[in-house]
Parts: structure tokens; C-alpha cells; sequence
């Protein structure tokens, strides 16, 4: 995508932090389907394609926080505080990586998935610390179901509607250029 205003940029980034603030609405505000299908992540990692690393990290930093301090879901501590890391990774990976690849397709998912991997793997991290730091703890048992089993849906939710959402503007942005 081409370079935008910072004004249009934090407009977008702020439409981006209200649909990761509301999409788990649509979840049932059922923990266990939450954890599922992930709504946050989607508008985070769309955040960073479409704005850049700088915006992704600060709407997935943000918005976690935010919806825990003001609904009390996620709880603040440990899982929203873990979730901001991850989500903050999530952004500015995916903005990052997409702004240094070329510009093929194939970065998109490259991008993607590895925003996707390193964000689970910064999520193990901080929940070991937190955990650790309050005397629980967190093994790779607990680290596999909650980053890869638990979100299976939400992971293949990801690869299929990110990749889509960012063509299809990229492809309206050329149509208007």
C-alpha cells in the first residue's frame, strides 16, 4: 500500500482499535469461544498491513488493555497484559515484514505467518514471566493448547480473511490511483 497522511493513518488505526474493542461481542462474550476464533487479532493484524508496524504495535498494545480496564473480559492480569504483547507483535511484525518484502502475494502470507508465529511465541514468553513471577507455571503443554490447539479456528480464520481483506484494498486503492 502506498504511504498515507499520519492523520489518515490514525484515523484508520482508531477504526481498527474499535473493531478489535467490539468484535468479541459477536463471540458471546464465551471465553472458550473467544479463545477459539481470536477477534482481536484480526483488526490488529490488518492494522499493521494496512497502516504499518508503528500503528499494529500501538492498536495491539492498546487494545486489550483497553477492553480489560473497561469490561473487565479480557482479565487484566495475566491474559490481557500477555495479549497486548502478542497482539503488539502481531502489528508490527506484520507491518514490517510487509513493507520490506516485495511486493508479491506470497509476502502477504509470508508476513502473516510469521507475525503469527512470533506473536504466539512472544505470548509463551510473557505468560511464563507472569505466571512465574506469581508463583504458577507454564509449561509447553499449557503454551501448545493455549497458542496453537485451543486457536486452530481463529488461526485458519486469520490466513483465510487477512490475506483477502488486504488484496482486495490494495486492489481498490489501484483502481483509484
Amino acid at each position: 500500500m502506498k504511504k498515507k497522511s499520519p492523520i489518515f493513518n490514525m484515523v484508520l488505526s482508531a477504526l481498527f482499535l474499535a473493531m478489535a474493542y467490539v468484535l468479541p461481542f459477536f463471540t458471546g462474550q464465551i471465553p472458550q469461544i473467544g479463545a477459539m476464533l481470536c477477534p482481536m487479532h484480526i483488526p490488529v493484524l490488518l492494522c499493521g498491513f494496512i497502516c504499518g508496524w508503528p500503528w499494529g504495535l500501538a492498536v495491539g498494545l492498546i487494545a486489550p488493555l483497553l477492553r480489560s480496564a473497561t469490561l473487565g473480559m479480557p482479565p487484566m492480569f495475566p491474559t490481557a497484559v500477555c495479549m497486548a504483547f502478542e497482539l503488539a507483535t502481531y502489528g508490527a511484525i506484520a507491518g514490517l515484514l510487509y513493507k520490506r518484502l516485495p511486493k508479491k502475494p506470497v509476502s502477504l502470507y509470508v508476513s502473516l505467518f510469521v507475525a503469527m508465529i512470533t506473536g504466539r511465541l512472544v505470548w509463551g514468553a510473557v505468560m511464563f514471566t507472569c505466571l512465574g513471577l506469581t508463583g504458577g507455571s507454564f509449561g509447553f503443554s499449557a503454551f501448545l493448547a493455549g497458542a496453537v490447539t485451543n486457536a486452530v479456528p481463529g488461526i485458519i480464520l486469520q490466513i483465510i480473511l487477512v490475506p483477502i481483506i488486504v488484496m482486495v484494498l490494495e486492489r481498490l486503492e489501484r483502481s483509484k490511483a
